[in-house]
């Protein structure tokens, strides 16, 4: 079977799209990757996208919008795929479409005698399934939720058909917005496999460097900035004193944690403390590679710390994160998603046509012991396409 994935992370940086041959194996499912793409988007539209994560400033009609306009580019990014790998949209059995998540708020609030989990991820998939024909499975979080889960992570499935090793320990680190690690351990396929949000990926590393350049920069490239400043361990400890580092598993987390409102809690105290912009750059850089190792050290089972971690996510390209990251890890030995057999930029995409796989199949996508919900579930939203009564076939 034939299956897109798509997938826009938390830095909204573009939607990552990939075609995958999917095959029922004997435990589980076999995968070969044929092609995968990178669709950016425009300054702009990158913008409205990260309005609407802030709590303060999204308007209904905006969302409304960018719901119906962002399923178009999905749909684009799908066909695109699928031209690029020479196979015809006709051939294609299902896409699976995480969308652009626009809030996470796992932690259950009581309203009217009931407890409210939500999530909300746009990028509607009836335009999708419309534009390309393709049978289309969506909004994979919420069921989870529903059963009293964090709806997050929801890649430790695919990272063990990945990247288990019979011999070896291994841990998989997705450095995107938000920093998130799964713990194989060794020749135990499903089994005993750990995942959590260990707090901020690239997140606060891009806001403050976003509001410290007026816009100008939305990103620390190749970690030039940080690398140019000093570490402040005053601010580091502050931030390392963080709440969501207390928690414990399962967890989960996003930008309205590690987004804005922190960003302008540590500006202020820099600004009282004459702080210079790259040492805070460097600072902020820092507190990403500690939070994560704080994580591995204290909630990973002993033999951890010697594991192999492998890094993807846009955060496994800047340099100062990971040598950072190795200071941290001293025994540890850091590789990247690509050396280690698979592209790092197409996993959380063909992580979702995995789910999407496994939903037609009747088949449960989330992992109970990772996500906290109360049993397996079927992930996801059906939208059929023009080839819905072969889906099976």
């Amino acid at each position: 079977m034939n299956v897109i994935g798509l997938m826009s992370g938390t830095s909204a940086d573009g939607i990552d799209a990939a075609l995958l041959e999917v095959d029922s194996g004997e435990a589980l499912p076999r995968l070969r990757l044929l092609q995968c793409e990178v669709l950016p988007f425009a300054g702009q539209l990158r913008r409205r996208i990260l309005a609407l994560a802030d709590a303060t400033s999204g308007a209904t009609s905006e969302i409304c919008r960018l719901n119906v306009l962002l399923g178009e580019l999905f749909a684009k990014a799908a066909a695109q795929v699928s031209r690029r790998a020479g196979i015809s949209l006709t051939d294609v059995a299902l896409i699976g479409s995480h969308g652009q998540t626009i809030a996470h708020l796992p932690d259950p609030i009581a309203e009217y005698g009931v407890s409210v989990r939500s999530t909300l991820q746009i990028g509607e998939p009836s335009v999708i399934a419309e534009r390309t024909g393709v049978t289309t499975v969506a909004d994979f979080r919420p069921r989870d939720m529903a059963a009293d889960g964090e709806g997050a992570p929801l890649t430790p499935y695919l990272h063990a058909i990945l990247f288990r090793h019979p011999r070896r320990h291994r841990i998989v680190l997705n450095l995107g917005g938000i920093a998130n690690l799964t713990f194989l351990p060794k020749g135990r396929g499903l089994r005993g496999v750990l995942a959590f949000d260990t707090g901020p990926g690239n997140v606060l590393i891009d806001g403050t460097v976003a509001r410290l350049s007026g816009g100008a920069i939305h990103a620390d490239l190749d970690g030039r900035i940080a690398r140019a400043g000093v570490i402040n361990r005053r601010l580091l400890r502050v931030l390392m004193t963080h709440p969501y580092l207390r928690r414990t598993t399962p967890k989960s987390t996003g930008r309205e944690i590690f987004g804005p409102l922190l960003i302008d809690a540590l500006l202020h105290r820099a600004a009282r403390w004459s702080i210079a912009e790259e040492d805070i750059i460097a600072t902020v850089t820092a507190f990403t590679a500690e939070s994560v190792a704080l994580h591995v050290m204290r909630d990973l089972p002993p033999g951890a710390t010697s594991a192999e971690l492998i890094a993807c996510g846009g955060g496994a390209d800047n340099p100062a994160l990971t040598e950072r990251l190795q200071q941290a890890l001293p025994t540890c030995r850091i590789l990247t998603a690509d050396k280690a057999g698979f592209p790092g930029r197409a996993i959380e995409a063909s992580a979702f046509a995995l789910l999407a796989y496994l939903t037609v199949h009747g088949r449960p996508g989330n992992l109970p012991r990772i996500t906290g919900a109360a049993h397996p579930a079927i992930l996801g939203k059906i939208i059929p396409g023009r080839n819905f009564l072969g889906i099976r076939q």
